[in-house]
């Protein structure tokens, strides 16, 4: 299972530029959501290869605030498998654009389940992973 969590590991950069910003000239947190939501589907369909679905998030911390000319990476790792759920692990990390700091500004967890051929949840199908 180790090394099917690592292959499914996602990561994806995004640039912070003018048209992501809030009204206080930093990341739109619902804009950062979804790049989280986004990875988090992406390693939970890659690690399953199964329809799947967002139930819920949990523990989603805003850490820092990341500002203009930043570049962000946004990291997904499956963390905990159930029957029915899966759990993915998302962090954002920014790093500035011309320089070469570089912080975890956000983390969450989101949890998924899978659809069926009539788009209801079922039980995740893990037999894959014994071969």
């Amino acid at each position: 299972m180790e090394d099917r969590i690592k292959q499914s590991e996602t990561r994806q950069f995004k640039a912070v530029f003018p048209n992501s910003l809030n009204a206080n000239d930093t990341l739109f947190g619902g804009l950062a959501l979804q790049w989280m939501d986004e990875v988090a589907y992406i390693t939970a369909t890659r690690f399953t290869r199964q329809r799947m679905f967002t139930v819920n998030t949990e523990n989603i911390k805003f850490l820092k605030a990341v500002h203009p000319n930043s570049i962000v990476e946004v990291v997904g790792r499956v963390v905990k498998t159930e029957a029915v759920k899966l759990s993915v692990q998302i962090d954002i990390y920014a790093e500035a654009m011309y320089g070469l700091e570089r912080e975890k500004v956000m983390e969450g967890v989101f949890v998924f389940a899978m659809l069926d051929e009539n788009k209801r949840p079922k039980r995740i199908d893990y037999s894959y992973l014994r071969n």
